[in-house]
């Protein structure tokens, strides 16, 4: 299995050198949340864009919200500069990601020639060990039933499984079983690796010889009838499963040889502030903290806020860590220093996009950006009517403040601006948000969400359904 380093592209995060002395001026300015392209986003703003919303209360979605004010803004500023960002030096450090990708892509390719899937001959010891698993099964659902239709279904499986044999099994399946994933292949789950089932269910096909059939097993979806098929019933599909387990094995030996070549040491309590750069990258872009050592340098806080950036919100990272035990977190750290010896492999060995690769990567980078244009409507062509450049910047200014309106009334689509392109604006132009102020804009989009709500149930008309007057002063 050829690994591929996370796909989403980021850049890498420095800000402007004026940025101190922003920093500074939005700090005396605590009414102001972000500053991008010359626009500011007031508390007043950002809290009457939340609060006449539908959006949640909360921090991220604030966060959400001022990020997206200050991509919009910073799309517009170089749309009136006419500025497709063309500079290589900016493009390739902001689609590190894509490049990085390459370079594992190339390496993986080269080192696992070496690699040994396991042929015909062996896929049979997988299956009989247990490394490469099959199942057909009997399933009656019993989740949420009450138990008087629990034992009704405990009843009907007894004797379904007093008549089940090798030869009818498939037959029974499909007229009894209420899996309807699997009941029309006469129960068929397929091939599957260890884990990848409920564990009574594991324990009792695990129990099991090929063509034996279990006893009658319960799990928290229902009771389950498990034949496990001979080796000969699913040899095409094991012979596959077992080349696939197998190449896993390699790249799991190959990773840990890596490793331990480069000497990889965990720092001991990295839990808390692990599980902070997850929750805010952004917070962290700058943090030194060191995390790993290993032969090819620290690995630090900045690092995994880095990486963290390349992964899509939906995958729920946030979540996962905040809820993982502290001995799984050197664990997940782990996963990106490993990308990280990866590509100093591919580096060591000159490998990398070729120059038909690189412009692929950064032609699609000017495509997200000319995108982003399009979509806001401030692409240079959108804003030609304004004479000057100080004009066209406020007629962009103007546009990606409508269109931010527009998105939280649900007027209009939401326009992602794509890691690599923000990061490069951000570089280019400067911004800069205040937390603190963010935290107060919460605080104020509430107060307008709260005299909404009252003045919603004032407007109410009263209702048709007669009601007894409310006499207090009479039993």
């Amino acid at each position: 299995m050829i690994k591929i380093l996370s796909a989403a592209a980021v850049a890498l995060t420095i800000l402007l050198a004026g940025c101190d002395s922003l920093r500074d001026a939005m700090s005396t300015h605590p009414s102001v949340v972000a500053k991008a392209a010359g626009a500011e986003l007031s508390v007043t703003e950002l809290a009457a864009l939340i609060g006449n919303s539908q959006a949640p209360l909360r921090k991220d979605v604030a966060q959400a919200v001022t990020d997206a004010w200050v991509n919009y803004q910073l799309v517009g500023k170089a749309a009136a500069n006419s500025d497709s960002l063309r500079d290589p030096k900016l493009i390739d450090k902001a689609m590190w990601a894509p490049i990085a990708n390459v370079k594992a892509s190339k390496w993986y390719q080269l080192v696992s020639k070496s690699w040994r899937a396991p042929d015909s001959s062996e896929a049979e010891g997988f299956y009989n060990n247990g490394r490469v698993l099959a199942a057909n099964h009997i399933l009656l659902l019993t989740q949420g039933l009450p138990d008087s239709a629990k034992a009704t279904a405990r009843k009907r499986i007894d004797a379904l499984r007093a008549q089940a044999s090798p030869a009818n099994f498939a037959d029974l399946a499909r007229r009894n079983s209420q899996d309807p994933g699997s009941k029309d292949k006469g129960g068929s789950l397929g091939t599957f690796a260890r884990g990848a089932m409920v564990a009574p269910f594991e324990q009792a096909l695990l129990a099991l010889k090929p063509g034996e059939i279990s006893p009658v097993v319960e799990t928290q979806y229902g009771y389950h009838i498990i034949r496990r098929p001979l080796y000969s019933e699913v040899r095409p599909e094991v012979v596959q499963a077992s080349q696939s387990v197998g190449l896993q094995a390699a790249e799991s030996t190959y990773l840990a040889t890596l490793e331990q070549t480069a000497d990889l040491k965990m720092k001991p309590g990295i839990a808390p502030t692990v599980r902070a750069v997850v929750d805010d990258p952004e917070a962290h872009k700058t943090d030194k903290t060191v995390l790993a050592t290993s032969d090819i340098g620290e690995f630090r806080a900045s690092d995994l806020s880095r990486w963290m950036t390349t992964i899509p919100p939906q995958a729920g990272i946030q979540q996962r860590v905040k809820s993982a035990p502290d001995s799984a977190i050197p664990n997940f750290v782990k996963n990106f220093i490993r990308n990280e010896l990866v590509v100093h492999a591919a580096d060591s060995a000159k490998l990398g996009p070729d120059s038909t690769e690189m412009a692929q990567i950064r032609t699609s980078f000017a495509n997200a950006l000319r995108g982003a244009w399009t979509a806001l409507g401030v692409s240079p062509k959108d804003l030609a009517a304004a004479k000057s450049k100080s004009d066209r910047e406020k007629l962009a200014n103007q546009r990606a403040q409508a269109y931010i309106r527009n998105l939280m009334t649900q007027k209009a689509q939401y326009v992602d601006v794509t890691e690599p392109v923000q990061s490069a604006l951000r570089e280019k132009y400067g911004y800069d948000i205040n937390s603190e102020a963010m935290g107060r804009a919460l605080i104020e989009a509430s107060q307008i969400r709260l005299k909404a709500d009252s003045a919603k149930a004032a407007g109410q008309p009263p209702t048709a359904v007669p009601l007894p007057k409310q006499d207090t002063t009479t039993r």
